[in-house]
């Protein structure tokens, strides 16, 4: 723990960081067109002024962006990491100096200071919470109870947390509304698949330096992060495989172009295992087993349970690390399998998460679903909601309004036609 800006009390790496993480800031603004309109307007109209958010997110540049904007909006914002290893510390250090936003995340944190920073950002007193994974909104009701009922309500940004809560939910342990960003149109579509797709690749590269082309990549889900993997994947000429549990998603993916099969079948054919299931040990001991000598395993769904490390390692008779983010494991018959980023999330442990063109839309979802929840968050059961339909295209128009680019509009005849039920062949 240490001071920051003034009295701010933070846990970072080193404050000196500040300027490279003020400079990957401003790149990553140049691109976020539509929070810099919200931005905009909350400095005006300080929709949150008074409010206190705990947010547990990616401390990225794109993150930092969201941060000044709620904070412009009139918001106390707390930040921590929602992954040990997704961590800009630059972005970090840039929050704390310049923007007097306490932040407590370093990148490569243990599991101990992980969760001490999870409840060093709740220790505001949360009137809203931010989260991508579950962590900080499970931390509160397990351990930090007594918070809750000033808690008007909160937001996820992932699949994997929006799972989570919808059990809670289920459950009726969930003791107030949860507004799924994930789940936004303007999120998902573009989000999972196109950011998935492309930063998962860029992960991979920047870990392995492999060619894709002419390789067997098995990408275990074929939901949109799913989707968007394999189609980079095959556009750079890998030869793609999809392991599925969900019958329609399988069909899809035939129906894609794709080969599908079960794990068991490609783990000996695969040169490249990617997961994006949100489950756990998708990756298992009998696949190991199986595998060729000199395969590469990875991550890049949200927890790092999704290949069963400690059967791993139990299997493992070395270990060693041969680059940054690559361990190889030796098996006692002499095979080598390659793990990536601790199993961590690939695209954010290796590289640096979604381009901040992706990430402006899912970002502008946090800030939008943060003003409506103190409107109307008091009115709302203690259920996961989706993003109301409104806030979901009015973001895409801030988007197309931002490219210059316009579209039609129905006509008033064709808004009675739609509408009618009278008129046929």
């Amino acid at each position: 723990m240490n001071k920051g800006a003034g009295s701010l009390i933070c846990d970072i790496k080193s404050k000196s960081l500040a300027e490279a993480g003020r400079l990957r800031m401003e790149w990553a603004g140049q691109d976020m067109p539509v929070l810099a309109a919200i931005r905009e307007r909350f400095e005006r109209e300080k929709p949150l002024k008074g409010y206190n958010i705990s947010a547990c997110l990616h401390v990225t540049a794109e993150t930092g962006n969201l941060m000044v904007a709620l904070k412009g909006g009139g918001a106390h914002v707390a930040l921590c990491a929602s992954n040990p290893l997704s961590t800009q510390d630059d972005v970090a250090a840039c929050l704390v100096v310049d923007h007097d936003i306490p932040v407590f995340a370093i990148k490569g944190e243990d599991n101990k200071t992980y969760y001490r920073h999870i409840n060093e950002a709740l220790d505001i007193g949360p009137n809203l919470t931010m989260d991508d994974g579950a962590d900080l909104v499970s931390t509160l009701h397990s351990k930090r109870k007594e918070q809750i009922e000033s808690v008007i309500g909160g937001t996820e940004e992932t699949t994997t947390g929006v799972i989570r809560l919808r059990s809670m939910a289920a459950d009726n342990v969930l003791l107030y509304p949860i507004v799924a960003v994930n789940n936004a149109m303007t999120k998902h579509f573009f989000d999972n698949r196109y950011g998935t797709g492309q930063s998962t690749i860029d992960g991979i590269l920047r870990a392995t330096n492999r060619l894709l082309a002419g390789s067997v990549v098995v990408v275990a889900g074929y939901g949109w992060c799913g989707r968007g993997l394999a189609m980079r994947a095959h556009g750079l000429g890998a030869n793609v495989i999809i392991t599925e549990v969900d019958e329609i998603k399988a069909i899809e993916a035939i129906m894609d172009g794709y080969r599908v099969m079960p794990m068991k079948e490609a783990a000996p054919i695969g040169d490249i295992f990617i997961t994006l299931t949100g489950n756990i040990n998708v990756i298992d001991k009998h696949h190991f087993e199986s595998m060729k000598n000199g395969a590469i395993v990875c991550n890049s769904g949200h927890f790092n349970v999704e290949v069963n490390i400690p059967a791993l390692e139990e299997m493992s008779v070395e270990k060693r690390q041969v680059r940054d983010f690559v361990v190889e494991y030796t098996l006692s018959d002499g095979r080598r399998i390659n793990l990536l980023a601790e199993g961590r999330l690939i695209n954010l442990a290796a590289a640096e998460g979604h381009p901040s063109c992706v990430m402006d839309l899912s970002f502008a979802n946090q800030a939008l679903a943060a003003e409506y929840l103190i409107k109307k968050g008091q009115e709302l059961d203690k259920l996961v909601y989706d993003v109301p339909g409104e806030i979901d295209r009015h973001i895409a128009h801030l988007k197309l309004d931002a490219k210059g680019i316009r579209i039609d509009r129905l006509t008033d005849e064709q808004v009675r036609y739609l509408n009618s039920w009278s008129q046929g062949t």
